[in-house]
């Protein structure tokens, strides 16, 4: 069955309920090629004929060309456009002129580094046998360890590791450094945000060692198109790259289909839940022999789609039950290998995944991909995406709304989402809260001096002022040694701002280890109440002792979930920017935000029906980070109440619906960013409207909000003036984490509100 034919089946089903809003048909695209400078040796090219890869296309060559000529390059093109090529090429041929070559492959999953290792091997397998390489990770054995250390060319390896294990033992890896020719970045679009801004300061710390040990490497990144390639590879690695974006690879043909889940009363306050359309669609193809994945944007979701899917074709089906699996971060390394395994060998057919799958691992043929809301990005939207369809084979992709601001409008502006240039990746490796982590680090590598501000950045002397004050760091000899006890890379995580995981214990296991979770996301997941599923069984959180760093789980048959409740409080701790917009001021500046989860929802299965509040006393978390604010004048409030509408309700819509679009200018998920509004702040004595980075020191999604403010507002108006809703919904002003149980909300002010600072 074609795409087009399954998308006409549905339409034809009597349940059916015009839940397609739109269908954008990408025509096929045809390959590109063009030629080297000067030709590559005959082995490499004997190597390449024997892949299949006798011809290179376009941004292949371009890309190889700069890098023989020695510039750091950044290649931003599409999935499954062979960008693995264009690091495997150059580093082959420069380990065949001079065996003393090294190089790092850096992957952010051990997944995606053993797939890359499988494809190395395939490349070398004919005519390159004596060269040696192999993953470097926390499952590689001890022994082997010592041998890829002393003698293999490639390190496969990802971030945490060379963090943690490579970069304070360097003195076993100095012939490797020594000889350093390049560091290759792969899926350099994934490394944004917290874990983006700590793996650059981990770049730079590999950088220092380098130095000493006398190498001075190139950088190679491959990345999904993003808006700012050059801007992200310097911020990455520090010094300037060059992009290559002309993307020649061909690209199957493919339908993408724009999926609303229909109403479920006439004011239109209320859609049917996106899981549950997901779950029919995810069902269909199974029956259908559609090999697919269906992408959530959380792991209970990936969970609960799995969960509905077995009980339908418990009953109608049994026998593709086996058919269908989870596949998540979080679970053992070797039951990820299975899944993966199936998916390529076609042993199972559907899979409900997490972005964990999103990534380059090869997992065969697959004929569709459903993503159950917008991941947040465009570069994740078509990463997503091109999982299905690679090569020549015709694709079907399945976007579904969910009810919030960003996704309906893109349901009602399909050019919004089709036309659209890709988001911005922001990264802050300055961000003092990042350095107070990582100079340490750098520190115990190799003591600091004056010279490595200009590496690390204007943060630098303010962290070492603070670093000095708690005898973290002893200044003597011009020079700066780390005082601790142990090495400090071991209490850094790269993937959050905490340190510390939560275990999640089984207690009709005898206490076994399910997973992991980051501490500092730990209260909105695992807190006293929570359903928290596990290979789409249902656990009941009975405690969590975050002291001690677990949460207790009990399985549970309940046929709900729940969703944390939240409230904040913030603080004006400094204002670094302002500027004039057509009614009242913006600024820019550091704030100080105090959280606390107060209570949760238990919703229906299915339904999505509220069935209870249930309040909770959590410990409340405090961090410093960048926010942006402006000023609602006093005549706006006077225009709100002369319409008899409510301010303080006005204000809330504003900000709900505003942190709600912003994920449309910065790479971001609504959940990275916070948000309050109030008809008068202490600090100011004005209205104001507050959105922040939900991350100590901030990561650059406010500063983006901040220069880019006129084109959110005008966004956010949209969003709210176009939902058919009358007096405001989930699709434009409410939101699944407002403490305040979304009171008081006003849509009408809202409008009037966002016209007047637009000056409309």
């Amino acid at each position: 069955m074609t795409p087009h034919e399954f998308v006409q089946y549905l339409k034809s089903k009597r349940d059916y309920r015009q839940q397609i809003v739109h269908v954008e048909h990408i025509p096929a695209r045809s390959a590109r090629y063009a030629r080297l400078k000067r030709p590559l040796p005959a082995t490499l090219q004997q190597a390449l004929r024997q892949t299949g890869a006798d011809k290179l296309y376009v941004h292949q060559a371009q890309a190889i060309n700069a890098i023989r000529d020695g510039q750091h390059v950044i290649v931003a093109t599409s999935t499954a456009s062979g960008k693995t090529l264009v690091y495997n090429v150059p580093v082959l041929e420069s380990i065949m002129a001079d065996y003393r070559s090294r190089v790092f492959y850096l992957f952010p999953t051990k997944a995606l580094a053993q797939d890359q290792l499988r494809s190395l091997r395939q490349l070398t397998k004919h005519t390159l046998r004596k060269l040696q390489f192999g993953t470097y990770d926390g499952d590689t054995p001890r022994g082997a360890r010592r041998r890829l250390r002393q003698s293999a060319s490639i390190i496969l390896t990802n971030p945490d590791m060379l963090h943690l294990g490579i970069l304070p033992n360097h003195s076993l890896w100095s012939r490797f450094m020594a000889n350093l020719k390049y560091i290759v970045i792969d899926e350099a679009h994934v490394y944004r945000g917290i874990f983006g801004s700590q793996v650059a300061c981990t770049l730079r710390r590999l950088l220092r060692l380098c130095r000493f040990y006398g190498s001075d490497p190139q950088f190679i990144f491959c990345s999904a198109t993003i808006a700012n390639p050059a801007e992200h590879a310097q911020r990455l690695c520090s010094m300037p790259a060059a992009v290559v974006d002309e993307d020649g690879s061909p690209q199957a043909a493919r339908d993408f289909v724009l999926w609303n889940p229909p109403f479920l009363d006439a004011a239109c306050t209320a859609r049917r839940s996106a899981n549950v359309e997901a779950t029919a669609l995810f069902v269909e193809m199974i029956r259908h022999r559609i090999r697919n994945i269906t992408f959530t944007k959380a792991r209970k979701v990936a969970e609960l789609i799995l969960l509905y899917a077995r009980n339908i074709l418990a009953e109608e089906a049994p026998e593709l039950i086996p058919l269908i699996k989870s596949y998540r971060a979080g679970y053992r390394p070797e039951l990820r290998r299975d899944i993966e395994q199936a998916l390529f060998s076609g042993r199972i057919l559907g899979v409900t995944a997490t972005s964990a799958l999103e990534l380059g691992v090869d997992v065969g043929h697959l004929d569709a991909t459903t993503l159950v809301g917008y991941p947040g990005t465009i570069a994740s939207t078509w990463q997503r995406a091109g999982r299905a369809g690679r090569g020549v084979r015709e694709a079907l992709n399945i976007l579904i709304g969910l009810d919030n601001p960003l996704d309906q409008y893109f349901m009602r502006h399909p050019d919004a989402l089709f036309g659209r240039s890709p988001e911005n990746a922001l990264i802050a490796p300055d961000n003092i809260y990042i350095l107070l982590k990582h100079l340490p680090c750098a520190a115990y590598e190799k003591p600091l001096s004056n010279k490595d501000e200009k590496l690390f950045g204007p943060g630098f002397v303010d962290a070492m002022v603070q670093l000095e004050r708690d005898y973290t760091l002893e200044y003597h000899n011009d020079r700066w040694f780390f005082q601790g006890i142990g090495y400090p890379a071991e209490k850094v995580s790269l993937r959050s701002v905490s340190a510390g995981k939560v275990a999640i214990l089984d207690e009709s296991q005898n206490y076994r280890l399910m997973e992991e979770l980051e501490e500092t996301t730990a209260p909105l997941r695992v807190y006293p109440g929570a359903i928290y599923l596990h290979q789409g069984e249902s656990y009941l959180i009975t405690r969590l002792d975050l002291d001690m760093g677990i949460a207790y789980a009990s399985p549970v048959d309940v046929d709900y979930y729940t969703e944390p409740r939240e409230i904040n409080e913030v603080s004006i701790l400094q204002t670094r920017r302002r500027k004039s917009m057509p009614a009242g001021e913006a600024h820019f500046g550091q704030l100080d935000v105090t959280q606390q989860v107060i209570g949760y929802r238990r919703l229906q299965q299915f339904s999505d029906t509220v069935l209870s509040l249930e309040p909770l006393d959590m410990p409340t978390q405090s961090f410093k980070t960048m926010g942006l604010w402006f000023d609602v004048p006093p005549d706006i409030n006077r225009a709100v109440d002369r319409h008899g509408l409510d301010w303080a309700g006005g204000l809330h819509a504003v900000e709900h619906a505003a942190i709600g679009m912003l994920p449309l200018f910065a790479m971001c998920d609504r959940l990275d960013i916070g948000g309050l509004s109030t008809p008068l702040h202490p600090d100011t004595g004005r209205a104001q409207v507050f959105i922040y980075d939900a991350f100590p020191g901030g990561v650059g999604i406010a500063e983006k909000g901040f220069e880019l403010l006129l084109e959110l507002w005008r966004a956010t108006l949209t969003a709210i003036e176009e939902c058919p809703c009358q007096e405001g919904c989930p699709s434009c002003i409410q939101s699944p984490k407002c403490g305040n149980n979304n009171e008081p909300l006003d849509k009408r002010a809202a409008i009037l509100i966002l016209q007047a600072l637009l000056g409309e």
